[in-house]
């Protein structure tokens, strides 16, 4: 990940940037999520010189940004190999890398250090909107439009001037509705429900409409790299996914309609259609991977071989086919239905949700990209796991299940004693926080976490080691047949 020496496109090179403020980010996510589950034990826990609020707003934000960087850096690495073209107005993207790092940096500062005291007009424009996960300040709202016009009219140009892919029709149909879709979040009513009305649209139809099919278009440029999938297969799934956005995407938005008094019929409509969002992503990797068994297969029979070329990039995308079934879809599905929201809506269960679905849907197919922009920065032909490789996969994904099962009995526990047994008052939810269940249960969260962040350090250490590695290893394997 220190270098791009072997990238021969520059849009690829400037992905490489992208994906190192990634992984920066990432890291700052964690730390500052270790910081927020400290002071569930703990309130005290910096008191007045880290507050709960700051700490769990950087950890949202961060989440939202990291994602948005590395997305950025997959697209222009898949840019040149899918439509044969470098990017059309390379300057003017790296202009814009540089204008949205220096304004996540500033944002960041000003969520740190600047967060305490009275709200105003001008604390809209200058410090923080207070919307959740769109909590940057109007300034930077209207910058970020600016920074991914510019990557949209990249993407856009490039596409028209090249090869015209299905993977590519699709991403840029797809772009062109998660960036007009963030437009719904930049005005405000007076009505709270309207208000909540629009945001949802903005943060739900991003992850269970755009996002879902984004991540369709690397998985499928993604198998083709790794495994040779047949692009007929994945295009194919693909356009399926497609077809399902107006249903599991729009149609399922209506289960987070349940307290914003929309018409009853959207409960059971969105409950229904939200749980169906994960599986043309499924379907696709199990599908690539029962073709590529059997070729496999006959490829063994002839002698000849035929093996993934990119074992980490690999385990990740598996890990994010089946976390997006797990995270988005089971876990989600567990508590949409209005009859089972009304008690835990609020609760740790969302929580639990909401960590599984953002890694299992989300974080794993990025890093899986990372692993295949390492290869390609290296020059490598095959790379193989790496003992470090292993322990991230098994840290990471343990901790974020750990994390799930400890939130979903502390939701459990909620919704047993301060829903059902206490009527949901304000002191049945203080008194539902000190009862042992919820207090075990947010230790061993905190337990998790600290394996998670194990695990992102073994993630890290491994992204920076990996390709230099495997290529010394290539050269020396190359030296010893020629000098055979």
């Amino acid at each position: 990940m220190l270098t791009s020496a072997h990238l021969k496109y520059e849009s690829q090179k400037l992905a490489m940037n992208y994906f190192r403020v990634a992984i920066v980010l990432f890291g700052a996510q964690l730390l500052m999520g270790l910081i927020a589950a400290i002071q569930f034990l703990y309130p005290g826990f910096l008191f007045e010189l880290f507050d709960f609020s700051v700490a769990r707003m950087v950890h949202i934000n961060a989440l939202v940004v990291w994602m948005l960087f590395a997305m950025i850096g997959s697209v222009y690495y898949m840019i040149p190999d899918e439509t044969g073209e470098e990017a059309v107005a390379i300057g003017l993207g790296k202009l814009a890398f540089w204008v949205l790092t220096a304004a996540v940096t500033v944002v960041v500062l000003v969520y740190i250090f600047i967060q305490v005291g009275s709200a105003s007009e001008t604390t809209i424009w200058f410090i923080n909107e207070g919307r959740e996960y769109l909590e940057a300040p109007r300034w930077a709202d209207i910058g970020i439009v600016v920074v991914v016009l510019i990557f949209y009219w990249n993407v856009f140009a490039t596409y028209m001037k090249g090869r015209r892919t299905g993977i590519m029709t699709v991403m840029v149909a797809n772009l062109f509705a998660l960036a007009g879709l963030y437009l719904c979040g930049m005005f405000f009513t007076d009505n709270i429900s309207m208000d909540q009305y629009w945001w949802w649209w903005v943060i739900h139809l991003w992850v269970e409409a755009t996002w879902e099919v984004f991540v369709g278009t690397l998985a499928a440029y993604a198998l083709i790299k790794i495994l040779g999938a047949k692009r007929e297969i994945v295009e194919m799934w693909l356009w399926i996914e497609v077809l399902m956005l107006f249903g599991s995407g729009i149609l399922g938005l209506g289960h987070h309609y349940f307290w914003i008094g929309t018409p009853e019929y959207w409960w059971e409509i969105g409950a229904l259609f939200s749980a169906l969002e994960p599986v043309p992503l499924v379907a696709m990797f199990v599908h690539v991977l029962y073709d590529w068994g059997k070729e496999q297969g006959h490829c063994e029979a002839k002698g000849n071989a035929h093996a993934i070329n990119n074992t980490p990039a690999m385990a990740w995308i598996a890990a994010n086919a089946f976390g997006n079934f797990l995270g988005a879809g089971i876990w989600g599905f567990f508590h949409t239905l209005p009859q089972v929201n009304i008690y835990t809506h609020g609760t740790q269960f969302t929580a639990a949700h909401g960590h599984l679905a953002f890694f299992g849907a989300y974080a794993t197919i990025l890093i899986g990209m990372m692993y295949l922009a390492v290869q390609g920065a290296y020059g490598v032909k095959t790379m193989k796991m790496t003992f470090k490789t292993k322990m991230s996969l098994f840290l990471i994904i343990f901790g974020v299940l750990g994390m799930t099962v400890a939130l979903t009995i502390a939701g459990y526990e909620q919704v047993l004693v301060e829903r059902a047994d206490l009527g949901g008052g304000w002191d049945a939810f203080f008194i539902a926080q000190e009862l042992p269940w919820y207090v075990q249960a947010q230790a061993w969260r905190l337990v998790m976490g600290l394996v998670t962040f194990a695990g992102f350090v073994y993630l890290a250490w491994d992204l920076l080691t990996i390709g230099k590695v495997t290529a010394t290893e290539e050269a020396a394997e190359g030296m010893a047949a020629q000098a055979a």
